[in-house]
């Protein structure tokens, strides 16, 4: 074999490359799970299938630089391979791909890993993992060695043009537009620029990057401009409600779709009747919680890092000037609610950093048979959570609701027995089965809509209730596919019940809250100052940017040197769950009655720390079977998240239990309480 071998030596480099793109039309079959696809990607985009195979290149030059080339060859190869692997099994089950973010979560990746893969797979996993070590154990102490002198002061160099070549290719594919560095929506830019990219893209190019400008004398600079606004109206203090809908527009703004009926007659007889306009959004299809960044802090994603999500990084860290804080200064009790499971986004531990006082989750809403035919909680069950709100406390409240029911995947079967509204006009039955699974979806969300201006009409008290879409669904729409000819932007209506002058304008998602502020004569918090007095004006993105760097990863100049706001002691649910007493169910053994108010189906019991069988009964009792319940069982009922991880998110204090004789009904209750 030695000849061999000296004859690949002389040409390694050549078939290292030509072993690394075929290593990457491998990963890219995996992600994209279809060899044509994958196929199609290669020859319709060879300069960017060459650019991300140059990438995986490069990291092998390491290679030249040790003898044990055969082993660092393999390692890379698996390392490289694993990573398709992560991704493929992951886009199996979500509609987003791995990336940076995903490595915050490793710890709980044995956790979670069921929820993509089943039993058996762990297993073969498991089994896999074993051998792959053992192996590389074996090539590295048995493996072939590279024979010949390293020559160093030629390999280095050499490695070294590598990389500076690569990194030279890099600037010429953004400068010529052949890559982005900015994420519309994150899944098709994994299949527009290609895995390994996207990923590095994501890992690395975070947050924002300091101004070149950047000084106590440029913050100063840029706060001056605001001295035309006026003061905040004092006896201007209205309920605001934002209600993010989801995957919400107008699909009659789709040029090839023909509807039975009008999908939102509600929502648009409200925009000719209320402010309106089109909404501009930062994300196509995907990216929820990037709409509902902006919305809340005021804040441009055009300045983060391509495809990040804030929630997923510094606000995971820090607090952050939001609407919920400046309006706490004005006497608002905030609150959010979402009809979803609390830790999605990460949201439970994102929102006392941005100044909630109360967040309502799935995990808090009872009713838990009013859920779409993909299991998503219809959104009609917002209104009484809405209202609830709005009576928790006796000064304005600042309420920002995010639905649920419109969210994907959409089916490409019929699954709806008979659905009001009909679509057609897509090219493939299966593409109209989709548009019209989302259409009757948005309908119902519509009449949500009816539903929830109907009870805020009613009531005594001035409310602004500011509604749009969070992104475009995911139909893989193109810009010729809309009437308006943009795929960044829904609509949106300013509903209110104190007769404000109708202003119809286009609006981005990190200026809704300042233009609702200033319509109500508020005029507080750094940012949405900003916008209120420089919209539209010269360098109004580029300090824009500098603001936005010295509030979150800068000096703070604006604060003078450090930001006034704390994490909030948020309390998950308006109400406190409450546990009363435990009563025996005499015609079952083992089975006891847990009596107390405001339980979910999620609510669970636990026994000595221990989860036992919880059956939901109603919102006043659960049902535990096959138990035998003895004096000093420490019993509590706890909100279990409905994630895949199913933490607790509050329990309620531990009651001591003993029996007690009773001749009513043979009640079982406590004395003490620890």
């Amino acid at each position: 074999m030695r000849p061999w071998v000296e004859k690949l030596n002389k040409v390694s480099l050549l078939v290292q490359a030509l072993v690394v793109c075929i290593g990457y039309y491998l990963i890219e079959t995996i992600s994209r799970h279809s060899f044509r696809e994958a196929w199609e990607y290669m020859t319709t985009r060879p300069l960017v299938f060459l650019y991300n195979a140059g990438l995986i290149f490069t990291t092998t030059l390491i290679v030249y630089l040790v003898r044990r080339r055969v082993f660092v060859r393999t390692l890379l190869a698996i390392f490289w391979m694993t990573l398709g692997i992560i991704n493929g099994v992951l886009l199996a089950q979500r509609v987003t791909p791995f990336t940076g973010p995903d490595l915050h979560l490793i710890t709980d990746a044995f956790k979670i890993a069921k929820k993509y893969l089943p039993i058996p797979g762990l297993i073969l996993a498991g089994i896999a993992f074993v051998l792959v070590i053992l192996g590389l154990v074996w090539l590295f102490w048995k493996g072939p060695k590279f024979q010949g002198p390293l020559k160093y002061k030629y390999n280095v160099p050499l490695v070294l043009a590598g990389v500076l070549l690569f990194m030279g290719s890099t600037k010429l594919a953004l400068e010529k537009r052949v890559l982005s560095n900015y994420f519309g929506n994150i899944a098709f830019a994994y299949e527009d620029y290609g895995y390994p990219y996207c990923l590095a893209t994501t890992i690395f190019n975070t947050g924002i990057s300091c101004p070149q400008d950047y000084s106590q004398e440029e913050i100063d600079r840029i706060k001056s401009t605001e001295s035309e606004l006026g003061e905040t109206q004092e006896d201007s203090r209205p309920n605001i409600i934002f209600l993010q809908l989801e995957s919400f527009f107008d699909p009659t703004e789709v040029n090839f779709l023909e509807f039975s009926e009008d999908p939102i007659p509600t929502f648009r007889k409200l925009m000719k009747e209320y402010s309106s306009g089109y909404f501009r959004v930062p994300s196509v299809g995907a990216g929820t919680a990037n709409t509902e960044f902006e919305t809340i802090t005021g804040m441009s994603l055009r300045y983060f890092g391509p495809g990040e999500y804030p929630y997923k990084s510094i606000l995971k860290e820090t607090t952050c000037e939001s609407a919920p804080y400046v309006l706490k200064e004005l006497g608002y009790t905030t609150h959010a609610i979402h009809n979803n499971e609390a830790n999605f986004y990460g949201r439970r531990t994102v929102f006392p950093n941005l100044g909630f006082d109360t967040f309502t989750s799935e995990e808090y809403m009872p009713r838990e048979d009013e859920k779409n035919p993909l299991g998503w909680v219809e959104d009609q069950v917002l209104t009484d959570h809405i209202l609830d709100c709005l009576e928790s406390s006796e000064g304005p409240d600042y309420v920002y609701t995010i639905s649920v029911q419109g969210h994907g995947a959409y089916p490409d079967e019929p699954l709806l027995e008979d659905p009001e509204i009909e679509v057609t006009g897509a090219k493939t039955d299966a593409e109209n089965n989709k548009w019209e699974y989302y259409a009757n979806e948005i309908h119902e969300m519509d009449k949500f809509v009816a539903q929830l201006v109907k009870a805020l009409e009613d009531y005594d008290e001035d409310v602004v209730l500011v509604m749009y879409g969070d992104h475009l669904p995911t139909m893989g729409l193109e810009v010729e596919d809309l009437k308006n000819r943009y795929l960044f932007q829904t609509e949106y209506v300013m509903w209110d019940n104190m007769g404000l002058k109708k202003k119809d304008e286009n609006v981005a998602s990190y200026q809704m809250a300042a233009v609702t502020m200033d319509r109500l004569g508020i005029h507080e918090g750094n940012i949405f100052r900003y916008h209120q007095a420089r919209r539209n004006t010269r360098n109004y993105q580029v300090d824009l940017e500098t603001l936005q760097y010295d509030i979150l990863y800068g000096e703070e100049y604006v604060y003078g040197g450090k930001s006034p706001y704390e994490r909030t002691s948020m309390r998950m649910g308006i109400h406190d769950t409450e546990f009363r007493e435990v009563r025996k169910d005499v015609s079952v053994e083992g089975s006891y009655y847990i009596i107390g108010n405001y339980f979910t189906p999620s609510s669970e019991v636990q026994i000595n720390g221990d989860w036992v069988d919880t059956n939901y009964l109603d919102t006043n009792t659960l049902l535990i079977t096959g138990q035998n319940l003895t004096d000093y069982d420490r019993i509590s009922v706890v909100q279990r998240s409905n994630s895949s991880t199913r933490r607790a998110l509050t329990k309620t204090n531990n009651r001591l239990y003993y029996a007690v004789k009773s001749e009513n009904k043979g009640i079982l209750s406590f004395d003490s309480e620890e």
